[in-house]
């Protein structure tokens, strides 16, 4: 079992106020679907292809055009409900958001509004004092995205790239359950690690195909809990939204940026207008973009082109027979399983790549906690330093396993099995041919330690005498041992010797 504690959320309360203000946030986060093709065409989702490259006729709005539902891309929001333990909803229906921008070639976006795919659920967010928050799902729905608008590439003219226009993207809507700017940081992050198990999102924030709409309120203490009671928003307070956040770094100051000037203007008593905003991160600010439409003014209508989408239960309950083991799972089974820390299953966890490096690691080594500390310590801060992944490793989790197999079996000491991570690291080859074509196997010959505690004790008979006073000083005997032996007799036996001929 995961050791957290559940409990109401603790607000982030923001200081330097005339008055205690508490946050409250809610999340649109748009998912772009991994898919070959687009929602309703055949063109290619390829990122980074020639402007406009990618554009089949119906996503170019040409007249009589008529779109066709991708089943994969149904199916990946479905599998995206059930890990985030959601309703799917049998019947669902596209609608027709109508507004205009020159990068939407129809004149509206292809939504779902009255009748999403995917209904309620919800999301575990552990927090680093080891709490856990559940964030509520609202809803999930599918719908196509729009075109990119370029503005540097000519001082007097925009550029119109068409290419992402009708990318499937899974819209996730949270209820306003987040309380502070880190938690926001957090649930994005785990929602990312979610749809990263599932296969259904790539989440690469830096190129779009993950972004959060961050909707942002501040209340007087209690007046949360009020909400809860009554769930009438209005005990929230006036939300503003700012959109297009790709960073969570960029998430969390926004989100404290746009608290304080809220509060700023309630109190000197003004009024918080809503409104969409736009974040600033040179300047660490936000800014206003335009006024808040309310949906009304969409206009939104059933899509004439789209029947109503039907799907079967027996299909929805093959896509949950066959899903991966979640993130939550994982990390429990870790635990259980291998004995593994709270923080050293989270950071196993935390990438499925090196979820599985660690487990084909244990396999080959035969010791989960061992196996842990090398994929951890050794191997990751190695990656780290040269900004690797796990997947640019050099060293595979067999080679990984023959090391410390090697320790287990007292063939070779931890020092120089550091020194044989390094060889395979930077050389590759077997690290059981390494250990024997270099000499690096330990000393476990008992005669040939005492032989050299013998030695080095007769040698030295004023430390000997010092020793003898203080018995923390027998470390040194053990040093000038392992220093004459080449770092490779037993640091046990050798131990165990210094302090029996020292009389300790």
């Amino acid at each position: 079992m995961l050791d957290l504690t559940y409990d109401t959320p603790k607000p982030k309360v923001i200081a330097g106020a005339k008055h205690d203000w508490e946050l409250v946030i809610g999340m649109e986060v748009h998912a772009q679907v991994s898919s070959r093709s687009k929602l309703f065409s055949g063109a290619s989702t390829r990122f980074g292809a020639e402007p406009n490259s990618n554009v089949a006729f119906v996503d170019a709005g040409m007249p009589g055009m008529l779109p066709v539902i991708n089943e994969f891309c149904v199916e990946q929001a479905v599998r995206t409900g059930l890990g985030l333990k959601a309703q799917i909803n049998l019947t669902s229906a596209f609608d027709r958001k109508n507004y205009f921008y020159p990068d939407l070639p129809q004149g509206y976006q292809i939504s779902q509004l009255y009748h999403p795919i995917v209904g309620e659920g919800e999301v575990l967010v552990e927090m680093g004092d080891g709490t856990a928050r559940v964030v509520r799902i609202e809803r999930i729905h599918l719908e196509q995205d729009a075109g990119k608008s370029i503005h540097d590439m000519d001082p007097a003219l925009s550029f119109v790239d068409l290419n992402r226009t009708g990318v499937a993207l899974m819209e996730i809507v949270s209820r306003p359950d987040i309380r502070g700017p880190e938690e926001a940081a957090a649930y994005v992050a785990k929602l990312r690690q979610i749809m990263l198990y599932l296969g259904t999102c790539d989440g690469n924030m830096q190129n779009g195909n993950l972004r959060a709409d961050v909707n942002v309120s501040v209340c007087l203490p209690g007046a949360y809990e009020k909400y809860q009671e009554t769930q009438d928003f209005s005990h929230l307070g006036t939300r503003c939204e700012i959109k297009n956040m790709n960073s969570l770094r960029f998430i969390q100051a926004a989100i404290e940026y746009e608290a304080r000037r809220q509060i700023a203007i309630l109190e000197a008593g003004g009024e918080i207008v809503q409104e969409t905003r736009l974040y600033d991160p040179d300047k660490g600010e936000t800014r206003s973009m335009r006024s808040k439409e309310e949906a009304h003014d969409y206009r939104y209508f059933p899509d004439p082109d789209l029947l109503p989408l039907e799907i079967e239960q027996a299909w929805v309950d093959d896509i949950a027979a066959n899903l991966p083991e979640l993130p939550d799972a994982k990390k429990a089974r870790f635990l259980g399983d291998y004995g593994l820390s709270d923080y050293d299953a989270s950071v196993l966890t935390a990438d499925l790549d090196a979820a599985h490096f660690f487990e084909k690691t244990v396999a080959a080594a035969g010791d989960g906690k061992l196996a842990a500390n090398w994929v951890i310590n050794e191997l990751f801060g190695r990656l780290k330093k040269e900004e690797h992944d796990i997947t640019e490793s050099p060293v595979s989790p067999e080679q990984l396993g023959q090391i410390i197999r090697l320790i287990k079996s007292d063939a070779i000491s931890g020092k120089i099995a550091k020194d044989l991570f390094e060889i395979v690291y930077t050389e590759g080859g077997d690290p059981d041919q390494i250990v024997e074509a270099r000499g690096m196997k330990q000393v476990t010959d008992t005669g040939a330690i005492e032989a050299a505690v013998d030695r080095i004790i007769a040698e030295n008979p004023d430390q000997v005498e010092k020793a003898k006073q203080n018995p923390k000083l027998a470390g040194w005997f053990v040093g000038q041992v392992m220093k004459a032996t080449g770092g490779k007799a037993n640091p046990k036996a050798v131990n165990e010797l210094v302090a029996a001929k020292l009389g300790l």
